[in-house]
């Protein structure tokens, strides 16, 4: 009698995980182009960039660039480059996600809807900040504001991997 209700029992927890497996969509992929709102010119700096020196040539454009706010909350995949922010030797827990290698380091920062604040609970290692990297999280419309940069958006990572076409 109770190896059966046992069986039925774990047939039913077995239907309900499956059901719960196919109504949570996986993440949706989007790409640089999608954090600008449709109609909205984006000022680049990437191609512009000097690098003399001069103070004027590392200021952030367009603070008020606009967001998509349809994203806020999204479960979401976004390849990238790290800019780290927290960690250590082994991994970073907090980093700002570009579209372009160099951005805030080498060149000055995109504008806030070019960038994400990031941030994974136990960390993850990156081999090289040269390599670009798919982020899985869910995406908020949240200003985050740092020494290198202002984000439009911020992720609370589930999943680090490297990025493949």
């Amino acid at each position: 009698m109770y190896s059966t209700r046992l069986a039925s029992w774990l047939v039913s927890l077995t239907m309900m995980l499956m059901s719960l497996s196919i109504l949570a969509a996986p993440p949706k992929e989007i790409f640089w182009d999608d954090l600008i709102p449709e109609g909205h010119e984006q000022i680049s700096n990437q191609e512009a960039a000097s690098h003399d020196g001069d103070d004027k040539n590392w200021v952030q454009p367009d603070l008020d660039a606009p967001v998509v706010k349809a994203l806020d909350g999204k479960s979401v995949s976004l390849p990238g480059f790290v800019v780290p922010l927290e960690g250590n030797s082994e991994v970073i827990t907090e980093f700002l996600l570009v579209p372009y290698f160099g951005a805030c380091i080498h060149v000055p920062p995109p504008p806030p809807n070019q960038i994400v604040h990031v941030k994974i609970k136990n960390g993850v290692p990156i081999d090289s900040l040269y390599d670009a990297i798919t982020v899985t999280g869910t995406i908020k419309v949240e200003s985050h504001k740092s020494d290198l940069a202002q984000t439009g958006y911020t992720m609370k990572a589930v999943g680090v991997a490297p990025f493949e076409l």
